[in-house]
């Protein structure tokens, strides 16, 4: 029995994970394929996945925290943050997991030793990285345009929207917003992002496959930068375990989904 697999998110044509997944199925004889698929409205996210009979997905922008509300049953860390990025067809349950915030701290171990952090968004995958910052002792800030999002954050970092932001020295920024993935925007007004790269070490963002303007700016100020690339592989091999229930090796699936990015 062949199984089917999908990423759900509004934009999604720039999907990487259908190469990614497809990579490994393929060259591992996994019976399995991975596609795309543009949803608009998340709420529609679990009819969906039945009517389409898939035995896994995962959920990018804007979409997170209505796939936590489509599952079943949610576990480990997704549970304690209500964002889920991975889910899995377990007879006729969708069992939902977040593998965003370990690719990420995978991501970043070439920085170093990291003790503050800027967040800039306040969506889904903000929440996992503020979260699993805080598990590792990191001091956390958030900033975004709306005060109202950032009720969540105000338990466990600091946080600032664009009028009330007061400028501090950070290990590292992190973009979290879709700023830069469709358009030539910066996630905060250019003043704003001037000062905090003028005051930082290191600089994330979670969009990949372009040079956003914020990545841009950080490479005109000398910083050491990445995209999301890093991020999408961490978490892609961690998904890619959960859809094949462990039964393919971490370190095959994390050799052919590298050699995807060269196609």
């Amino acid at each position: 029995m062949k199984h089917l697999f999908a990423i759900f998110g509004n934009p999604v044509a720039h999907s990487r994970s259908p190469l990614m997944h497809n990579s490994v199925f393929k060259n591992l004889n996994y019976p399995a394929c991975y596609t795309r698929i543009h949803l608009e409205d998340g709420s529609k996210l679990r009819e969906t996945f039945f009517a389409l009979g898939l035995s896994g997905a995962n959920i990018t922008i804007p979409h997170k925290e209505e796939a936590f509300r489509a599952c079943d049953e949610v576990r480990g860390f997704a549970k304690n943050i209500g964002v889920v990025n991975t889910i899995v067809n377990e007879n006729g349950h969708l069992i939902g997991y977040n593998t965003d915030a370990d690719g990420f701290m995978e991501a970043i171990k070439e920085f170093g030793h990291v003790e503050t952090v800027l967040i800039i968004g306040a969506g889904g995958t903000a929440k996992a990285l503020a979260n699993r910052f805080v598990q590792d002792d990191i001091k956390v800030t958030v900033l975004n345009r709306s005060k109202e999002k950032l009720n969540y954050f105000k338990e466990i970092s600091t946080c600032h929207d664009w009028e009330d932001f007061k400028l501090s020295k950070y290990d590292l920024v992190v973009n979290t917003t879709s700023a830069g993935l469709k358009d030539e925007e910066l996630p905060a007004p250019k003043e704003i992002i001037e000062a905090i790269l003028n005051n930082t070490s290191f600089v994330a963002d979670a969009i990949y496959g372009k040079v956003t303007p914020f990545l841009k700016l950080a490479c005109a100020n000398n910083l050491t930068s990445k995209d999301g690339a890093d991020m999408l592989l961490g978490q892609g091999i961690l998904a890619n375990v959960l859809f094949t229930h462990a039964n393919l090796a971490i370190e095959d699936i994390k050799f052919h989904m590298l050699r995807s990015f060269e196609l």
